[in-house]
């Protein structure tokens, strides 16, 4: 029972022609369907075709009779459509062992091998990727037709799939397994489909996994074999020597008592993506010549392509007139060369190889195989070449049809493409192929993009890395007990009440404002922000390339210890911190265990007043700066989200702080600063004069407070600082529309500028009304219409921000999604904000937004790191948490009628600026030539 390989797979396809695998022709389904609809009587042929006469039994199975008197044998031949390709996880292999194990009997026949040998027959069975088949051939005689039919059908439906045929089986599988392993050019071949293939099961080789193979459980054979071995799902073919009439009559008194299961045949759907970039893989093995092989990406074989895709392979792997044969052994640089195609029932493969000795230099031979492979089409196919191969190609066909036993075989083949028609039809398109349309299926598949390429390495002692045996967890864990218990910290009520009774404010000696709160923690950890602030508007104007690369090399090394030391000291201390400097401040954020902080905070101070400015981590600095925004030129988001903000920021000049640079001028500023830039910036602004320190969780305020003064004291801001208020700008209503090629996802921002502060009336009910629009998890207006109704997006969502000390903020609606959804997508977006300002909320829906958005709040400050920051923003706004106790309170008493109200007052969806970034072009291309890919059985 061989497995249908590659290379024995081709030997049978120099007899039958090239192969034939792929999902049918759209127009193909259609005829199919209705012939299903008239529900012809099983003695009505469905199709006739040159000697061969389908018919179709009332429980699905077709039949196809090929009577030819000249044989005195007939075959019968039952094609399963099911091969590797439908395996799932854990059951590569499972075809074929299932194939195995159906010549282990029935309770009709317990003997298969016996009962075969005692009518003289020639039996077998093969298994590949889209269809598993049995055939036998016995001398004609009624008695061996009607036998033979009998036996096919008891054992599609009561074959044993037996736990102890399983047992004795799967080693005899495994030794086969085994023995291909001995070949290179099998494993080779494997290797390069398996790269070739991402998700499609073509990619794993029909013989299976050696574990999968060896663990595969017998339910999951029975299932697999219930699932797929039904007369709706299989062909029968009866060829040689019998009377028609008299066969169909056997054929419905055997396999015609056969029920149609209720559930329908599985259908697969999983589709390969276009290859987009060479992809390569070397094996090393014990062996003795250089392999190489290239497979290229093709249509699926009903595709009218395939006609020319077969004389291409024909008059490439030729000998000695092909292309390749001249190219590379006539040359000498290999000794072997081939050329193959899979003509599958989806896309498949066409493939090229050479052999070459060890002595020889396999480098040669790999360029002049891809040169001619590759630059196939800049010379044109000739018509004596396409000649040659049509007429090598017809021969095949025409001997295949002159021997009816081979062709009962062989329709499997085509059954498993899609029909066994395509076998003509396919004979027909290779007679009308020309030069022209060789010449364009080369130019169109023969790639590199689209090339995958194995190479065998012969090597006499492969070092591979063996992983050990697997770990028995329950036995390593079993008894451990662990360390003892951390510190278990309070239970803190994280109410602005609260909070405010356990906070301590104060300003430090050299003007640093403070707010304490120490409580018990888990693990006695603790975490302080810190913010230091300089500067005015003017005299930072200009100096924002400096100023980011100022903040971006202190974390770099400082004068007394360098990047690596200084990183291995933190992690000594246990210790997260983050240091981030800019135009007008620089900000510190620790998280860190209570026994650290001390020396923390020495080595944060150390990274403030003493960094190195090392010229080594600058220049490496810029080039991992200048990787990462290169990277993201042609990101929609980056360049979507640049182009939103511009549009709203467009009123700060070039240079102000709050001016927003576009990509192109950030590469530049990234090759233009000089590290003494980034030195003379710290040194003319960098201080301690202003700024907040806020600090939560466990650790002596007073130590605190007393280390902060003695590391900051005296550290003095050069320059004056002066607050630079942000303005409002009214912003009018724009569409920008940002092509990003080759970009599968596209990214859309809508939004407008709001004249809002934080203590203005509307805020509560703006901010309610966002929540409800496009906050909380999946329960938004949004991402309930986009995505969950939809299906337009997997990020979906709206912001608002109101200014905290200037009425400037902003409302922000965002999603990711398919180009070719575009339209869609902003049509549910206008229509859900549209609705949200005009027609407000119900009571239920602000109901249950008020319960969430509240509780977000408080689960916020219950979070150490989020409280420090909130105190440390607030000693700059000069809030303390009675604004949050006071906010939450007018939330509490919001009417749907004020959400209406506030939204409407600041939200207006006809002056909101529109981004879209992505590739339309192609969406509208695709949209122009609709392609319909039909399910595969």
């Amino acid at each position: 029972m061989p497995r249908r390989t590659p290379l024995a797979l081709l030997a049978v396809l120099l007899v039958a022609g090239p192969p034939a695998w792929a999902a049918p022709s759209p127009a193909a389904k259609p005829a199919v369907t209705a012939r299903a609809q008239t529900k012809p009587s099983a003695t009505t042929p469905v199709a006739s075709v040159e000697g061969i006469t389908e018919y179709r039994l009332p429980n699905g199975l077709r039949v196809l009779l090929f009577p030819d008197p000249t044989k005195p044998t007939v075959t019968v031949n039952v094609t399963y459509l099911v091969g590797s390709k439908h395996e799932g996880y854990g059951e590569t292999g499972m075809a074929h062992l299932l194939e195995h194990l159906m010549f282990k009997g029935t309770p009709t026949t317990p003997n298969v091998p016996q009962a075969l040998t005692e009518r003289g027959a020639r039996p077998n069975g093969t298994t590949w990727l889209d269809r598993t088949n049995y055939y036998e051939t016995l001398p004609a005689s009624d008695d061996n037709l009607k036998w033979a039919l009998s036996f096919e059908a008891d054992r599609m439906v009561h074959s044993f799939i037996a736990q102890k045929d399983l047992d004795s089986e799967m080693t005899v599988v495994r030794n086969e397994f085994e023995s291909g392993e001995n070949d290179p050019r099998g494993i080779l071949f494997k290797r390069t489909m398996s790269a070739a293939y991402l998700w499609h099961n073509y990619g794993k080789a029909t013989i299976g996994a050696k574990a999968d193979l060896e663990h595969v459980p017998i339910d999951r054979l029975q299932s697999f074999y219930r699932r797929y071995y039904r007369p709706d799902n299989a062909v029968l073919v009866v060829a040689g020597s019998f009377q028609p009439a008299k066969a169909l009559a056997l054929v419905q008194s055997t396999f015609g008592k056969l029920k149609r299961p209720t559930t329908p045949v599985p259908l697969t759907y999983t589709q390969e993506p276009t290859q987009d970039g060479e992809r390569e893989v070397t094996l090393r093995r014990v062996g003795d010549n250089q392999l190489l092989t290239s497979v290229y990406h093709v249509p699926e074989g009903a595709h009218p392509d395939f006609a020319a895709i077969d004389v291409l392979t024909e008059v490439m792997g030729d000998a000695p007139s092909g292309r390749l044969y001249k190219a590379l052994v006539e040359t000498k640089k290999a000794a072997r060369v081939s050329a193959f195609n899979f003509q599958l029932r989806d896309p498949g493969v066409v493939g090229f190889s050479t052999e070459a000795r060890q002595d020889q230099p396999l480098a040669p031979a790999r360029e002049a195989l891809l040169q001619t492979v590759e630059e196939a089409a800049k010379k044109p196919f000739t018509a004596e070449e396409v000649h040659r191969a049509k007429t090598s190609l017809a021969k095949q066909t025409e001997l295949l049809l002159n021997n009816s036993e081979r062709a009962a075989i062989l329709l499997s083949e085509w059954a498993a493409v899609g029909d066994w028609r395509l076998l003509f039809l396919h004979r027909d398109r290779i007679e009308a192929v020309t030069p022209a349309d060789v010449t364009r299926v080369a130019a169109a598949y023969l790639k590199g993009s689209n090339r995958t390429l194995g190479t065998f390495l012969p090597t006499p002692k492969p070092d591979r890395a063996e992983l050990p045996p697997a770990v028995d967890v329950a036995k390593a864990v079993d008894g451990y007990q662990g360390r003892a218990l951390v510190a278990q910290g309070e239970a803190f009520d994280p109410s602005p009440a609260n909070i405010e009774a356990r906070v301590q404010r104060g300003e430090l000696p050299g003007g640093i404002k403070y707010a304490v709160l120490p409580k018990k923690t888990r693990g006695e950890m603790v975490n302080l922000a810190l913010t230091l602030r300089w500067g005015t508007g003017e005299s930072v104007h200009g100096k924002l390339p400096a100023a980011a690369y100022t903040g971006r090399m202190l974390m770099r090394g400082t004068t007394k210890r360098t990047r690596q030391q200084l990183a291995d000291a933190l992690d000594a201390l246990k210790a997260r911190v983050g240091v981030e400097g800019g135009a007008l401040g620089a900000s510190v954020s620790i998280e860190c265990p209570r026994a650290s902080l001390p020396e923390v905070l020495k080595l944060v101070a150390e990274v403030l007043r003493e960094p190195s400015f090392d010229a080594r981590e600058f220049a490496v600095l810029k080039q991992e700066r200048l990787a990462a925004l290169e990277s993201q030129r042609s990101e929609p988001q980056m360049q979507g989200g640049i182009a939103f903000w511009r549009a709203l920021s467009a009123h700060y000049p070039k240079g102000h702080p709050y001016y927003v640079p576009t990509l192109e001028e950030r590469l530049s500023d990234v090759k233009d600063v000089t590290l003494e830039q980034a030195r003379d910036f710290h040194r003319q602004f960098y201080g301690a004069s202003n700024g907040e320190l806020a600090v939560v969780g466990d650790f002596d305020a007073k130590d605190l407070l007393a280390l902060a003064g003695t590391l900051f004291n005296g550290w003095k801001s050069p320059g004056p600082y002066a607050r630079v208020p942000k303005t409002y700008q009214p912003v009018a209503p724009q569409v920008l529309a940002l092509e990003t090629p080759d970009k599968a996802n596209a990214y859309f921002l809508a939004g407008q500028a709001l004249k809002l502060r934080a203590d203005d009336a509307d805020w509560p009910g703006v901010m309610m009304g966002n929540f409800v629009l496009g906050g909380g998890f999946l329960n938004s207006r949004l991402a309930t219409r986009v995505r969950q109704k939809d299906g337009l997006s997997y990020g979906v969502g709206s912001s608002v921000d109101s200014g905290d000390l200037d009425a400037v903020g902003s409302f922000v609606t965002y999603a990711i999604y398919a180009p070719q959804n575009a339209q869609k997508l902003e049509a549910a977006m206008r229509e859900e904000v549209t609705r949200a300002v005009q027609k407000g909320l119900t009571q239920e829906e602000l109901d249950k937004a008020r319960s969430g958005l509240l509780e977000y709040r408080q689960t916020s400050r219950a979070q150490n790191g989020n409280l420090a920051n909130q105190l440390a923003s607030y000693l700059y706004f000069g809030r303390t948490l009675a604004f949050d106790a006071a906010l939450e309170a007018k939330l509490l008493k919001l009417t749907p009628e004020d959400v209406r109200k506030a939204l409407a007052n600041h939200v207006d969806w006809s002056k909101a600026t529109l981004v879209r970034a992505g590739d339309f072009a192609t969406a509208a291309k695709q949209a122009a030539t609709p392609v319909n890919v039909p399910a595969s059985p």
